[in-house]
């Protein structure tokens, strides 16, 4: 395995999920557009997901940045980080990420942004206060495999395409309750079964669509921590640095159920104690003292 082991996988893996919710997108639109017998609804669906696509590709990074309250810093500011950053970088074969600070005392990064020469790394206060140098490096690290492997767009893609889905369904379940028959529909069991189908699938899609989401997330946290510690080549670092993570057990002070997946940990708190696997289908991170012992026993 090198570093970039699952750059080319996870291309492939953006372009598949964007087709795919796209599908369902244009499924979930003719579907709307054949019980209300109104072909502009479909018309709707298609042109607001390839909008929605092409927005998602250029403003997604600054809308999470925002979201999380973080601010762009200089050098002087934050020498040592950018310090650490930079060398890692040059280490990784990547160009100099942006470099910004969330004004937060939880432990916490992420990185975002649409490739490697449009790239972000976000950390919180709190993580700089509590991280020495090696841990430091092991978060920045696990930060940089993300741009490394191309993943931080197809968080991203994920994140708009799950919300568009759900707002979609939103929209039909609204009007089923208030005031939604099918027009001109003389057969009034055929319409009644037709629509709870489409209840049934209003309800589901997006529920399968965020259980994609939040797969995609905890894999992608696994292999930004194998990938971190083959750039820094200390695992100790990522490991004492997630320890000391999962021991902070206050929430970040503005999370985001949006932008939890891009956080190397849980916003809304560590999730250390033992899941069921069915629980941990809707967990955004794998537990800590996993991704812990998975470092250990590389």
């Amino acid at each position: 395995m090198t570093l970039y082991t699952h750059q080319t996988e996870n291309v492939a893996k953006t372009w598949i999920l964007m087709s795919v919710f796209l599908a369902v997108v244009v499924a979930l639109g003719g579907f709307f557009s054949y019980y209300y017998q109104d072909s502009n609804i479909l018309y709707f669906a298609i042109i607001f997901s390839l909008l929605m696509n092409v927005f998602s590709y250029w403003f997604s990074d600054k809308i999470a940045l925002s979201v999380a309250g973080a601010k762009p810093v200089t050098r002087e500011e934050y020498f040592d980080l950018y310090s650490v950053v930079e060398n890692l970088s040059i280490t990784a074969g990547l160009p100099m990420p942006k470099i910004y600070i969330i004004p937060d005392p939880a432990p916490n990064a992420f990185a975002t942004g649409r490739n490697k020469d449009h790239a972000t790394i976000a950390v919180t206060t709190g993580l700089l206060q509590m991280m020495n140098k090696t841990e430091l490096e092991g978060v920045i690290g696990h930060e940089l495999s993300h741009i490394g492997n191309r993943d931080i767009l197809l968080s991203t893609i994920v994140v708009v395409l799950v919300g568009m889905v759900s707002l979609l369904s939103n929209m039909f379940m609204r009007s089923m309750w208030f005031g939604g028959g099918r027009r001109n529909n003389n057969d009034r069991e055929g319409g009644n079964i037709l629509a709870i189908v489409g209840i049934v699938l209003a309800i589901l899609t997006p529920i399968v669509a965020t259980l994609i989401q939040l797969a995609i997330s905890r894999k992608r946290e696994l292999l930004a921590d194998t990938s971190g510690v083959l750039l820094t080549r200390y695992p100790e670092g990522l490991i004492s640095a997630l320890r000391k993570i999962g021991s902070y057990e206050a929430p970040m002070l503005h999370p985001n159920t949006a932008t939890a997946h891009l956080y190397i940990s849980n916003p809304f708190g560590p999730n250390e104690k033992k899941v069921s696997f069915i629980a941990k289908m809707f967990l955004t991170h794998p537990p800590i003292e996993e991704r812990i012992a998975a470092l250990e026993n590389k």
